[in-house]
């Protein structure tokens, strides 16, 4: 044995200084293994839309309703059965709607009890009781332990229950109860959650979103490029500060930066009223605005739009002027203008006319410069971002718990795509003088984001929060995977053509099986047996677009959260769930509100599709959790015949 094993082992010992607790562990861990694997829930591209994220969690998409399903079958009506998820769904809501309408409250509590009950005890049936008891509320744990646990030793069962059910009754507790056991089915019908990125833009709701997330008992998260822009903001990098402005301003959102993290928008508001006061703006309406904006709010958001925008397009600017390693010379526009003219020569040689040619901030000498009062204005802003408590919290979370990618139980997690040239193989991306492919860029790239909140040299800080920039926009960011982002064409100029943005040929492979194969073994994965789940591109259901690719090696399940997308997918998000039996793709109908799903008790589920059966149920031991577990067992062997040779003494 060598010094180092020797030290291990030693370490070892002191988590189990005994023969019986080594023992008594091994036993355990061989026990987990052999329990069915838990769920596993994939959401993507969820866009800010809390409601309708608030929902699928709830409902486990389908998870909770086909629980129900299992314990009651025939004995409980479609409409029952449909009740009681509702309740488990929304149960404080659903209680104060039964109270105004149900005549004999202490039978339904009575009924209802029993029912959650049973539910609970089968979806609790997969777990430890260990693991279940961490689980429990505080306030309830020892008694929904009794209810949810057979004793065998009790003679009349039967009594025993309805002793306790009775008494939660007359103590005035049911209420309080009923809510507790359904909030405890939430969280045991999912052992853990996928977020495979895109939190933010769009949708009005992101921060309720990531406060939820912060609460929720086991996740992971692949950063989406709407995410790390808003990082590389929360970071104090300015074309990213000005990037998520836009983006607020434009679906109609700033009450996310104003009242969901207290940034304030004065300083644009008041620079833009002054710079662009003789200006419509018109071409600046953005996508959305607040239905109760009056004409006066409409004309002040119009403004600060293309305020935001234009120095945006400036900052872009001095970024790519900045790193010519970016390889992104083309995005430099304001140069190519032609005030006199008011047309703009793009860089494949063609002129266009401009749908606005009022440029009052543009030095056309140094058109990538900003002006004193735009200094200012970033100046402040960045403040704002940077000491906004909150918002470093959030995006330290997504540090914490996010990445680029992620390689879990046998599927390559991730937001974007691959960079790969056209002949399937991965593409040579140059990162400050070094070239990277691959896995390798990954790496590369999330390693400088990390060091964007972290690192001590300035140097390096600014190259860092540079980057996630880069990651939001550039050709070869494997989150982005377009040739370009035509921002300023879609202000600026009619012509659809000068609009398109042409995807990686990572999209255009997928699927060749054998290009597939060869991203899974480049992430470790065996190809026979690996999947690719990924979202950041809508699945356009209405054109007959299937999510699955590739035989099933390949799962695209941005279906479309956001209601921008809805005119092109048809239906309002996929999301996948992986249990012991294996993978459903499930597509859901637009949400419409809380309300509507417990009054009408309306549930989105609309369509679940297997993607992959298991012909034997797959185990804890047949996952990654269950390798770590069998690595420890091997351990505590070796521990255990130390203790048995007497090269370890035991600390009784």
């Amino acid at each position: 044995m060598t010094t180092e094993e020797l030290r291990y082992l030693q370490r070892l010992a002191e988590l189990y200084p005994t023969i019986g607790k080594a023992s008594t562990e091994i036993i355990n861990l061989q026990s987990i293994l052999n329990l069915p694997k838990g769920t596993e829930h994939f959401l993507s591209d969820i866009h800010g839309e809390y409601q309708a994220f608030s929902h699928v969690l709830r409902n486990g998409s389908g998870a909770v309703r086909k629980k129900v399903d299992d314990v009651f079958g025939h004995t409980l009506s479609n409409q029952d059965k449909r009740s009681l998820a509702t309740l488990i769904y929304y149960p404080k809501e659903k209680i104060e709607l039964v109270k105004k309408q149900e005549e004999d409250m202490e039978n339904w509590y009575k009924i209802t009890l029993y029912r959650l009950i049973e539910v609970c005890k089968t979806t609790a049936s997969k777990y430890t009781r260990s693991k279940v008891r961490k689980a429990l509320p505080a306030d309830y744990a020892y008694v929904i332990e009794e209810l949810i646990t057979e004793k065998a030793e009790v003679l009349d069962k039967e009594a025993y229950y309805d002793a306790i059910v009775e008494t939660i009754i007359q103590i005035g507790r049911a209420e309080n109860f009923i809510i507790a056991l359904c909030e405890l089915i939430q969280r045991l019908v999912v052992d853990h959650l996928h977020i495979l990125g895109d939190i933010y833009d769009r949708g009005p709701g992101p921060h309720f979103i990531m406060d939820r997330l912060m609460s929720y008992h086991s996740l992971d998260i692949q950063w989406g490029n709407h995410d790390v822009v808003w990082m590389g903001a929360a970071a104090g990098q300015q074309a990213c500060i000005a990037t998520v402005i836009r983006n607020s301003v434009r679906y109609g959102n700033l009450d996310i930066l104003e009242d969901g993290y207290g940034i304030n928008m004065m300083p644009l508001a008041a620079f833009a009223m002054e710079a662009y006061r003789d200006d419509p703006c018109i071409a600046f309406s953005g996508i959305s605005s607040p239905s109760n904006y009056n004409a006066m709010e409409k004309e002040y958001s119009r403004k600060m739009h293309k305020a935001i925008a234009v120095i945006q397009f400036k900052l872009e600017g001095q970024l790519i002027m900045n790193h010519p390693d970016f390889d992104m010379e083309d995005r430099l526009l304001l140069h190519r203008i032609h005030p006199e003219k008011g047309t703009i020569t793009l860089p494949d040689g063609k002129e266009y006319p401009l749908l606005d040619n009022c440029f009052p901030t543009v030095d056309w000498t140094h058109p990538y410069q900003l002006t004193k009062e735009e200094q200012t204005v970033m100046e402040r802003l960045t403040s704002g971002f940077v000491n906004c408590a909150k918002l470093q919290q959030h995006m330290r979370f997504l540090l914490d718990k996010g990445g680029l990618y992620r390689v879990y139980n046998g599927n390559l997690l991730f937001h974007g795509s691959i960079p790969l040239n056209e002949d399937g193989s991965f593409k040579k991306v140059q990162i400050y003088g070094n070239i990277y492919k691959g896995k390798a860029l990954y790496d590369t790239l999330e390693s400088y984001a990390r060091r964007a909140f972290y690192e001590l040299d300035d140097k390096e800080l600014e190259k860092s929060r540079d980057i996630l920039w880069y990651i939001w926009a550039a050709p070869n960011s494997p989150l982005f995977g377009k040739d370009k982002m035509t921002t300023f064409e879609r202000y600026y100029i009619e012509d659809p053509g000068t609009h398109q943005e042409n995807k990686n040929a990572y999209y255009r492979l997928l699927e060749n099986e054998k290009v597939v194969d060869h991203i899974l073994e480049e992430f470790g994965l065996d190809g026979a047996e690996g999947r690719i789940i990924n979202g950041h591109v809508p699945v356009h259901q209405l054109e007959g677009e299937n999510p699955v690719k590739c035989g099933g090696k390949v799962i695209v399940i941005d279906g479309g959260f956001s209601k921008a997308y809805r005119k092109v997918t048809g239906i309002a998000g996929y999301t996948l769930i992986y249990n012991s039996y294996g993978l459903a793709l499930t597509a859901h109908e637009p949400f419409t509100s809380a309300e509507d799903a417990v009054i009408r008790e309306q549930d989105i589920v609309s369509n679940r599709v297997a993607v992959h059966y298991t012909s034997r149920r797959r185990l804890v031991g047949d996952t990654d959790n269950g390798k770590a577990l069998k690595e420890r067992i091997s351990e505590l062997k070796w521990l255990l015949e130390a203790y048995r040779r007497g090269i370890i003494k035991e600390k009784k």
